[in-house]
């Protein structure tokens, strides 16, 4: 199944770098795309708790799905997070 989630705090290639090495390592997720346009992450999912995961695995980067709360701690996160993948880029 194919799923999108739009989440809050995606800016830029740096977080959309960090959100595709750190997804892209979870266990039944393939075709992996972050739009930085839409603030949409898409992927490919086997079982439906695989949802569940990949929105866990987000917030705890920083980007929480657009319907939860985006707190400072959150956003600041997203900051840390959107540094390292602008560092770690090729």
């Amino acid at each position: 199944m194919k799923t999108s989630i739009i989440v809050q705090n995606l800016k830029c290639g740096g977080c959309a770098h960090t959100i595709t090495s750190k997804l892209s390592g979870l266990e039944g997720i393939s075709n992996l795309e972050v739009n930085t346009e839409t603030a949409a992450v898409s992927f490919v999912h086997e079982h439906a708790d695989d949802v569940l995961r990949v929105g866990n695995a987000l917030r705890s980067l920083g980007y929480p799905a657009i319907d939860q709360k985006n707190s400072m701690g959150a956003r600041a996160m997203s900051y840390f997070s959107c540094a390292v993948g602008k560092v770690s880029k090729p």
